[in-house]
């Protein structure tokens, strides 16, 4: 799917689910840190995401595990924009931006990305709606307990213990401000960020109300992949042997009204997303 393609799906009431394959270019990330930290492998993990069923790919040059730590501006720029660039030029695929920084959003932009993905919700920098309202592009605003992962997963707790309420609060309140600051609704996204401020039944409560999510007016981006609550159902330990926890993740989600999944698995879960869609009688 080129760009162009996916501004047609935001504006389409049907919108059928779409896979994010997700391409770290860091040393650290909690599942695949230090694989496609080198532009090369980077490119060839894009190329067979692509090959795999990827509608998107989203690049991040940070780390937002728990307890990571901030990586500055120019560092994430000299990490994703090769990558960025070549894979724009190669492949027909949806790039997104996977930063809270609008500087980095914007060299990534001038690079050939199309989509912002904020795990900060704009709350990180002051620029970052400005900048998206000035592009025109659309943004994913994702709900994270507090301001920072390394602080996000210190005994996260939610007024009456009512997580769902409370992300949809934030999430209705960012697009808010998104459009006062001139981003089109159309172009506003939400990811009730699964893992990050969560604990275990948070993020389980959180997959169980998908579809209330989901009706909140905005595309519902669920990013479960390989996620710590995965590994405490199934006593996985090494997140990349989380396949058929998140592979459930992934049917559940999108059979409740999920826009798009974020996956590692590219491959296996494309198949799941078509299995589904199977299942329900839609194309």
């Amino acid at each position: 799917m080129s760009p162009q393609p996916f501004t047609s799906w935001l504006n389409d009431p049907r919108r059928p689910p779409l896979v994010m394959g997700i391409l770290n270019v860091t040393p650290d990330s909690f599942s695949d840190g230090g694989k496609f930290s080198e532009p090369d492998a980077a490119i060839r993990q894009a190329e067979l995401m692509v090959e795999s069923g990827a509608d998107l790919i989203d690049v991040g040059g940070e780390s937002t595990r728990p307890g990571s730590q901030r990586v500055p501006a120019d560092e994430q720029i000299r990490r994703v924009l090769p990558v960025v660039r070549a894979v724009v030029a190669r492949l027909d695929v949806v790039i997104s931006i996977d930063t809270t920084r609008a500087e980095v959003a914007s060299a990534a932009l001038d690079a050939g990305a199309s989509v912002v993905n904020d795990i900060s919700a704009g709350r990180d920098d002051p620029s970052m709606f400005k900048l998206v309202a000035s592009r025109g592009v659309p943004i994913v605003l994702m709900h994270m307990l507090g301001h920072s992962p390394a602080t996000m997963q210190d005994n996260p707790a939610y007024p009456s213990n009512d997580v769902v309420s409370a992300v949809e609060s934030f999430l209705k309140s960012r697009r808010d401000s998104a459009i006062a600051s001139g981003i089109a609704s159309e172009n506003v996204l939400f990811d009730p960020g699964i893992g990050f401020g969560k604990t275990a039944e948070h993020s389980l409560t959180l997959l169980r109300e998908t579809r209330r999510l989901a009706s909140l007016g905005q595309p519902l981006l669920v990013g479960a992949s390989r996620k710590r609550f995965i590994g405490a159902i199934t006593g996985e330990t090494e997140p990349s042997d989380r396949l058929f926890g998140t592979a459930a993740a992934v049917a559940w989600s999108v059979a409740n009204g999920a826009a798009i999944v974020r996956v590692h698995d590219v491959g296996a879960m494309a198949k799941v997303v078509r299995t589904v869609r199977a299942i329900q009688g839609t194309p």
